[in-house]
């Protein structure tokens, strides 16, 4: 098996190498006292926008002569804190950058970003400027970091500590920081899944504020990050890239949260795949569902063989799992149904699965929380779901007469192709007889399963739902005669 290099590691040996060259002013004539005025740093709500001219993953991201105009186009759009990332090797920064800006704008928050590693290096960034430290928990011993802390502090510096899994926590549970940031990004491998820090933050047993960090595109994302208990976040390659972006992204921060159905979903994830049990029709069968552990409940809100009625959907009880209404919109521009939008404002769905032809950008405007639902049929179908925003794209069977709910299984090859590419949630003539071989294959995230488990369209089998919770959780059961996939028209 091939391993993936650590970046981090290697960004980190780089710039101890550096330190031991230069020293910790990187070579610079770093001011002896700090002359310019300390700023507070805001905690919530907050849009901290960087200036990053690159990266491991990117490369060169934007060329940026002048940081300081950067950072007015940032103040002009609204930013709240402007973060400059000082590290030279990988990042192509400069402690100059810092030392500039500030003292061109000594009334705005300024947060150094770099692999700070000692409390030398916490000195030096208040005699630069700095308002605030980012601390790096998981490259730090945790009595380094305590230190680090502790001086950041005394000096009134704020320190943003960032935390990537329960080992970073466990390193900070007893000193408490009051601003944690949460990376989607792993700075092992420089991948992005905007999903990680709500999983994370699960293991933080105080209240601190807490910065979403990294993989802001879109004004939706901000929407996500801040629907899922978040207090701010930090954004650099897009506003590197688009200094325009800025302002709508503080309008989506001043905006009140949509639904936190996301934060509700990865809360205490089980062992397994998510399981998501559609096109539910019957009471029971929503009792048996939310009963046997599904995560989400499905139902269809276009016109099906499974279709849910609206007053149906407006009677259920409260549930464990969460509610999603399946819409299939067949042109660009087409709005979300008057009723199912209503479902939506009064709580009577947590999410709206988008299963038609919706275009990228025009998701969210139509409902929020949403997730994109696409048929993959080959290549071609693999590369549109990059165009999609939503933190997952549920991939299922393609149909020329249906949208879904068909029985028909996806190709092995095309599920491999996706799962090279994202976090896999899987539908498409999904039963007892196959569930426990596509999660040894393939250990998706989420299962999405239908018509397999039907008595006739929209009426479940009981027996044949339990059955398939038991193979989903891997028990030994007495054998049965395999299920064969049925196209429903």
């Amino acid at each position: 098996m091939t391993h993936k290099k650590d970046i981090r590691a290697e960004i980190v040996a780089m710039r101890k190498r550096s330190v031991r060259e230069e020293g910790f002013g990187q070579g610079l004539d770093i001011p002896i006292r700090r002359g310019v005025p300390l700023v507070p740093f805001p905690k919530n709500r907050v849009l901290i926008c960087e200036i990053k001219r690159s990266s491991p993953s990117k490369g060169t991201i934007g060329v940026i002569d002048d940081p300081v105009r950067q950072a007015g186009l940032y103040i002009d759009g609204g930013a709240d804190v402007i973060s400059i990332l000082t590290e030279k090797h990988y990042f192509n920064g400069s402690l100059n950058d810092l030392i500039n800006v500030k003292n061109k704008y000594p009334g705005q928050a300024v947060l150094r970003k770099d692999f700070l590693y000692s409390v030398e290096d916490i000195e030096i960034s208040w005699r630069a400027g700095a308002d605030a430290v980012l601390l790096i928990a998981s490259i730090l011993e945790k009595e380094e970091l305590f230190r680090m802390y502790k001086r950041a502090k005394e000096l009134g510096m704020e320190a943003l500590v960032e935390v990537h899994d329960k080992e970073d926590i466990g390193k900070v549970t007893d000193f408490r920081p009051e601003l944690v940031g949460i990376n989607s990004r792993d700075l092992r491998t420089f991948t992005i899944d905007l999903t990680l820090p709500i999983k994370i933050k699960q293991d933080i047993t105080w209240k601190p504020n807490l910065i979403f960090e990294s993989g802001i595109r879109h004004e939706e994302d901000v929407e996500f990050a801040l629907s899922s208990g978040f207090n701010g976040i930090l954004v650099g390659e897009s506003v590197v890239r688009n200094p325009d972006l800025v302002s709508g992204l503080k309008s989506a921060i001043n905006k009140n949260e949509a639904g936190n159905f996301w934060e509700r979903l990865y809360a205490g994830k089980k062992k397994g795949p998510l399981i998501k049990i559609c096109g539910l029709t019957q009471y029971e069968d929503v009792k048996k569902a939310d009963e046997l552990g599904a995560d989400i409940l499905g139902f269809v809100l276009a016109e099906s063989p499974r279709q849910a009625d609206i007053s149906f959907i407006r009677k259920l009880p409260p549930s464990t799992a969460l509610k999603a209404g399946v819409v299939v919109l067949k042109s660009t521009g087409q709005k979300l149904p008057g009723p199912v939008e209503q479902l939506m404002l009064d709580s009577k769905l947590d999410v709206i699965q988008f299963h038609g032809n919706e275009e990228p950008g025009e998701c969210a405007s139509i409902a929020y929380p949403y997730y994109k639902a696409v048929r993959i049929n080959n290549s071609d179908d693999i590369e549109k779901m990059e165009m999609f925003r939503s933190p997952r794209v549920l991939i299922d069977a393609f149909s020329g007469t249906s949208y879904g709910g068909t029985g028909k299984q996806i190709d092995k090859k095309l599920i491999s192709a996706v799962k090279e590419k994202h976090m896999l949630w899987l539908a498409g003539g999904i039963g007892p007889d196959n569930v426990r071989e596509l999660i040894s294959e393939f250990n998706p995230e989420l299962i999405d399963v239908s018509s397999r488990l039907e008595k006739s369209p929209g009426k479940k089998d009981h027996k044949k739902m339990e059955q398939f919770f038991k193979e989903k959780a891997g028990r030994k059961q007495a054998s049965c005669s395999p299920m064969q996939p049925k196209e429903i028209q």
